[in-house]
């Protein structure tokens, strides 16, 4: 199934000769346009540049079929610089739907009164489409309760851009992105690509100082000056054309081309009103400091997108005055930065929600392949308590618990359509066994790596894994030492967890006193919190690591309530620290007798451990406290998951059994929605399950990482979940 992997020098070599040599070959590609002449057919152009028509509608979305082609139409051709002199057609090929390959299939059961031609017009196919996937059709009569396959092709979108005649070269400065720089064109992200196919197709991640090819400013020349956006100019007193040429970047040739009366007037005039395309936007002022942008998808209006994007249709028409030229599939919209507190965004692109559920194709089947540390031949079936002792281990029981949880999740998705295969292989914690395992497995058709829960396995893995674009999906770590283009870090990291508790500080913050406890091992804490906010008194710590407790008494303030930082790992600073706290809260009477002193204090921690759920630490004072932190985890509910647990394994699900499902679950949905999971990540953003989060945000260069966190807080003895406002 599949050649296997062998890891030797040459093969290493002859790989990258390969790629190079393909990357040579793609860079020499050329691009050139064909302005349709009366006559002329998507064949004939297509035998004049040597190309076939499938080729040109690929280049020119906006294009449906042969028959969009009518004459003065504008198409991208490829060509490398051999073309056919220009000869009448003696005999058109005729090209076919039939020759695109479908995608993937649906399933479409027969209802009463549904013809041939409905069915085929609810699917936008032809009738000859649905006969070739269906045979049974050419022999007999379309029947109710008919169960048939409907072939989905890739779409062809509708493209923003008029296409250019000739390109310029352009540098990307610090903060570009992809979109910026399409927005600046007026061209779509996928004409982008086209013109650069060195760009990466995994991901979006620009250099600064890269060079890429895009078109040069509309209004260059009159095949261009066609389509631009104009405006009207009144000359004003004592300038002349060079003057006017320079403002609006365009040649004197062209201004006299758009404005014949100049010469028939010999000469520019004051007062004189001419036609000129609109000037440009700086480049330097779009970048991802100032705007995110939105790509404009196929069937959407003008009502739909300010809903959407929760912005006037004024404020979207002065930021985009392209839309004056209509709203195509394909546009880079910009919108304020300020707008990414309100919309989803991810890599300075704004992304639609998408319901998984809704969007799985039951045609795809994913494979997956899941590396988890059994160690089952360590364990000693013959003897009933060594084998519980050993699967109470933290390695083996937390395998176990990914594994059930994540059958649980298989027999979801198989409920809702979606076949899958998997196959679950024992790591034994070894990377020799690892190496033996991933030689003995074809992962040409594997669709998604799940573990190994080992951090020192993890980069073996995603090495060989890397080779046949697979993803690796690491359960239980936040990061690693090596840059892994291929990894999914599925544990958030402790810095994405105290900016969650910092920035809900932030906004909750008033007049608040705020006061940071921390020892020698959290001064990285410390040094955070007191970046946000500077005001912050640090209580003094004594020599034996606890608290100085005269000094940080004396901190307490009467007016404001307390925000008291705890950031420890030691259990006893944790216990002594919420007691102190809990005796401070009460109603105090100082050494006179006469007054009494009441604090209100509230307890904090942004990197929430074991030493807060130790025996030492009263529950009772942290619920008194409102203790509040951020969290990979919450608590699941009496949800379908935890039901369904139960009844299979008689037992509660804990929290690696939750991780499981949760983590199958998600994959699976995003892998049956588009059977590429770096593209679905690209598209998808939050998903929730029943204790977890996943919002991966991809940084270009080491790794997919996980910002999905929850905050909790202590209320009433029970740990609840915090709303973000």
């Amino acid at each position: 199934m599949g050649i296997k992997m062998k890891k030797t020098v040459l093969r290493t070599f002859f790989l990258t000769f390969v790629v190079l040599l393909t990357s040579c070959q793609v860079l020499a590609q050329r691009y050139t346009t064909h302005k349709v002449k009366k006559g002329e057919t998507l064949e004939s152009i297509a035998k004049k540049y040597m190309v076939t028509p499938y080729t040109i509608l690929q280049l020119n979305k906006e294009l449906k079929s042969a028959a969009d082609v009518t004459p003065n139409t504008l198409l991208v051709i490829q060509t490398d610089g051999n073309q056919k002199p220009e000869e009448p057609a003696l005999q058109e090929e005729v090209v076919s739907d039939e020759q695109i390959e479908p995608i993937g299939f649906k399933q479409h059961k027969v209802k009463r009164k549904e013809t041939l031609y409905s069915i085929t017009k609810r699917y936008d196919i032809s009738e000859e489409q649905l006969k070739k996937y269906n045979k049974e059709l050419y022999a007999s009569t379309l029947r109710k309760g008919m169960v048939l396959k409907i072939p989905k092709f890739p779409e062809v979108e509708e493209v923003a851009e008029e296409t250019p005649l000739d390109l310029e070269t352009y540098s990307v400065k610090a903060k570009e992105t992809r979109w910026s720089i399409a927005h600046k064109y007026g061209i779509s992200v996928d004409s982008l690509v086209r013109l650069n196919p060195q760009l990466s197709a995994k991901n979006s991640y620009l250099a600064v100082g890269q060079e890429l090819q895009l078109p040069r400013p509309k209004g260059d020349s009159l095949e261009e000056q066609s389509v631009a956006l104009f405006e009207s100019y009144s000359v004003p007193k004592s300038i002349g054309l060079f003057r006017i040429s320079q403002e609006y970047g365009i040649s004197t040739d062209s201004i006299l081309k758009l404005n014949p009366e100049i010469i028939e007037q010999n000469g520019l005039k004051e007062g004189m009103t001419l036609r000129l395309p609109k000037k440009q936007i700086k480049s330097s002022e779009i970048n991802t400091d100032n705007y995110i942008f939105y790509v404009v998808k196929p069937k959407q209006t003008l009502f739909s997108l300010t809903r959407n994007l929760k912005i006037s249709r004024d404020s979207l028409y002065s930021m985009n005055p392209q839309l004056e030229n209509g709203l195509k599939a394909g546009m880079v919209l910009k919108l304020p930065q300020n707008k990414s507190k309100e919309l989803e965004v991810k890599n300075a692109l704004v992304i639609d929600k998408i319901n998984l559920v809704d969007s799985i194709d039951v045609a795809l089947r994913p494979k997956i392949l899941y590396l988890l540390p059994f160690r089952l031949d360590r364990i000693d079936f013959e003897k009933e308590e060594r084998t519980k002792s050993q699967i109470k281990r933290n390695d083996i029981g937390a395998a176990l618990g990914m594994y059930t949880g994540a059958l649980v999740a298989l027999d979801s998705i198989k409920k809702m359509g979606i076949s899958v295969d998997v196959k679950f292989l024992d790591t034994q914690r070894s990377l020799q066994n690892v190496k033996s395992l991933l030689l003995g497995e074809s992962l040409t058709d594997v669709d998604a790596i799940v573990g190994p829960v080992d951090r020192n396995l993890l980069g073996e893995v995603a090495v060989q894994s890397a080779e046949y674009n697979v993803p690796v999906i690491a359960p239980y770590a936040s990061s690693a030492t090596l840059s892994l283009r291929n990894v999914y870090f599925s544990m958030p990291n402790e810095e994405v967890l105290r900016n969650r508790l910092l920035n809900y500080i932030e906004n909750e913050r008033e007049n608040e006193s705020i006061i940071i406890i921390a020892d020698e091992e959290n001064e990285r804490a410390k040094d955070s919190i007191l970046s946000r906010f500077p005001m912050a008194r640090v209580a003094k710590m004594s020599k034996d690591g606890s608290l100085h407790l005269i000094d940080f008494q004396a901190m307490l303030s009467e007016k404001e309530e307390n925000w008291v930082f705890v950031e420890t790992k030691s259990e006893n600073l944790a216990a002594s620290v919420s007691s102190i706290l809990n005796a401070s809260s009460a109603e105090v009477i100082d050494e006179n007798e006469k007054v009494k002193k009441t604090f209100l204090i509230k307890m904090f921690t942004t990197n929430y451990n074991s030493a807060f759920e130790g025996n030492e630490v009263s529950s009772s004072h942290l619920s008194k406290l409102n203790f509040t932190f951020p969290s990979v985890y919450r608590e699941a509910g009496n949800d379908s998951f935890v039901k369904k647990y139960r009844k299979d394994y008689g037992m509660q699900p804990d929290r690696y059994a939750i991780r499981g499902f949760d983590m199958t679950l998600d994959l699976l949905l995003k892998l049956a929605h588009k059977k590429n999971l770096f593209e679905t990540s690209r598209m998808i953003g939050l998903t929730e399950y029943s204790g977890n989060r996943f919002n991966y945000f991809d940084d270009q260069v080491s790794g997919f990482f996980n910002r999905g966190t929850y905050l909790l807080h202590y209320d009433n003895l029970r740990i609840k979940q915090i709303e973000s406002k």
